[in-house]
């Protein structure tokens, strides 16, 4: 375990695509309390492990198994999962003998959901062993309907992410039915509504468009102005681990029309519905491995990275008050 004298906590990163080589290089770049100590990949030309190789980090083409067999697993701490939701089930049961804390990109969802703002303290002390970073979609507008639920309660969210669709790889779209499952329950889960549904839109523009996102939430009479100011707060805490995210306008609220078809989205025996929250967001990625338009994998390591960090500096207290 790392104590407070020695040098970074060691991490791994499965899966040497373009999500798990950004998060390679956000590390190398940024972070003051890890260090890539392995890149591992299935494929031996994939461009992930090239740029690892040149950067000093070590490198397996051999999966998981070739991680576990790296002289140095043991200093192993942490492992990011970049694959797939299938993948990650299969990575989670090899690694689990080892006690190392897997942070799960995918949307398998095997761990607790982690969205940073919102719960990851409490998931810290938690000490669940694999976090679930949920989805890019997830990340971007869970914040949202937290800050809103934060105020009143949150009879149905709505979230419909839109993203480029050159940055949606074979991963993100073979994911496309467990995007959706996982971001509602964890629209529910983390941002506290009552019944949550995600939508996902690959968008073909040319030149590419960054992603977009649309938060809809269902509420009753509440505090207007609460709401904004809520909203405005965690807008303001995401951005300080994803530069790029932004409200794109004021939040508007809406009166729900009488006869409108509302209860067909609520929960049997949810209150009264008067007012549609509506917070429009706009994510531009930082760039580092990927283009500006991907702001949907930026998030995604961004968040993934702050988790890490959290983990370190949270095991590193521990271990300290341990030892007194």
């Amino acid at each position: 375990m790392t104590s407070p004298e020695t040098s970074k906590t060691k991490v791994a990163i499965i899966g040497s695509g373009n999500i798990g080589t950004d998060l390679m290089i956000k590390i190398l770049r940024l972070s003051d309390t890890l260090e890539v100590a392995a890149m591992v990949g299935i494929d031996p030309e994939s461009d992930g492990l090239a740029r690892a190789a040149r950067l000093k980090v070590p490198t397996t083409h051999e999966g998981v198994e070739g991680l576990i067999a790296m002289e140095h697993f043991d200093d192993i701490e942490i492992v990011f999962d970049a694959t797939s939701a299938k993948a990650h089930v299969a990575n989670a049961h090899r690694l689990a003998p080892y006690g190392k804390k897997l942070i799960d990109l995918t949307p398998a969802a095997i761990g607790p959901f982690v969205v940073p703002p919102v719960n990851l303290e409490q998931q810290l002390d938690a000490g669940a062993d694999n976090l679930n970073m949920v989805t890019c979609g997830g990340q971007a507008t869970i914040p949202m309907v937290a800050a809103v639920s934060a105020v009143t309660p949150v009879h149905y969210a709505e979230i419909v992410a839109s993203i480029a669709s050159k940055s949606a790889g074979p991963g993100t779209r073979a994911n496309i039915d467990e995007f959706t499952e996982t971001t509602s329950h964890a629209i529910e889960n983390v941002g506290g509504a009552a019944r949550g549904k995600a939508i996902i839109v690959l968008n073909p523009a040319e030149p590419p468009l960054i992603m977009r996102d649309t938060v809809f939430c269902l509420i009753g009479d509440a505090d207007h102005d609460a709401i904004r100011a809520s909203v405005k707060d965690m807008a303001a805490r995401v951005a300080q681990y994803v530069p790029g995210y932004r409200l794109k306008q004021e939040v508007q609220f809406t009166p729900i029309a009488e006869g409108e078809p509302v209860h067909t989205l609520l929960l049997e025996g949810a209150g009264p519905v008067t007012t549609r929250v509506s917070v429009f967001l706009e994510v531009e990625g930082a760039a580092h491995y990927l283009p500006a338009y991907a702001g949907n994998l930026d998030i995604m390591t961004s968040a993934a990275l702050r988790t890490a960090e959290s983990i370190a500096r949270h095991s590193t207290t521990v271990t300290a008050e341990a030892s007194r």
